[in-house]
Parts: C-alpha cells; structure tokens; sequence
C-alpha cells in the first residue's frame, strides 16, 4: 500500500486577512482556488514558489457562512512548518507587520509565530542555524505554539 502527501488544511474566518499573513508575510503563492457556490466555501492552495507542483501545499479552506466551529485557539491542529532563508530577517518582517513572535529565533535556527486564525507556524533556519544575536537571543517566549 502506497500514501502520498497532499496538503494541510486550515479553516479560515477571512481569506484576504489570512492570505496577507500566509503570502505577503511569509511569502507562498496563491496556486489554485476553487470557489463551490453549491457547498458556499472557498479553498486556496498555497504554496512555496518553487514547489507549485502540489507537493507542499496549504489548504485554506474558507466557509462563506462563517464558522462557528473553529475554536478560538486552534492549538489542537498542531503547526505548519517552512524553512527560510534568514530566520531573522524573516522574524522581522513579520513583527514589524504586528505578528507576535510566540517563540523568538534565540538559536538562530528556529522560531513559531501565529496565524491570524492562531494556527501554530513554525519557522526553521535553511542549513545551519545563525549565530544568536539581539534582539531575539535575549527575548522571551510570548503566550504559546
């Protein structure tokens, strides 16, 4: 018997909000989209931008109703988790934007932030981990992932 990896989905209260975070900030692209007016939702598959080809794809999955099923700390899902070139750089871009760092880069090598839907994203170093540096070697870990 064979398995092979789909996606992961996550289910979203507002695509444009969720889709700034997941492309703007962390930047993945919008892969394809399927819009099912019978069903009343919306799904978008991300990914990163040189792996289009499916194999690493996130699911928002967006119910036109609303959802009063999704909790209001999602940590039960897990995470989600993407190499980046410079974690610190990275980290940056999203504090600056107003994401909280849960569990800063102290390491140089990993970091976990939420998602405007409190999915749990974890953040790894590409190759070896940085030297620590300020601010984040010193910074606290914020609520948790």
């Amino acid at each position: 018997m064979g398995i092979e990896y789909l996606h992961a989905m996550v289910r979203v209260r507002d695509i444009e909000e969720s889709k700034k975070f997941y492309c703007d900030l962390l930047g993945l692209k919008e892969r394809r989209r399927i819009d099912n007016e019978k069903g009343r939702f919306t799904l978008v598959f991300l990914c990163p931008p040189d792996q289009d080809d499916g194999r690493a794809d996130v699911e928002l999955t967006y119910n036109w109703d609303g959802d009063d099923a999704l909790p209001d700390d999602s940590r039960h899902f897990g995470h989600l988790a993407y190499k980046v070139d410079d974690i610190y750089e990275t980290c940056q871009k999203l504090m600056d934007a107003g994401v909280t760092i849960n569990r800063p880069p102290r390491d140089g090598h990993m970091a976990f932030v939420r998602s405007p839907d409190n999915i749990s994203v974890e953040l790894l170093q590409k190759g070896d981990a940085k030297a620590p540096q300020e601010p984040w070697a010193s910074m606290e870990n914020t609520g948790h992932w």
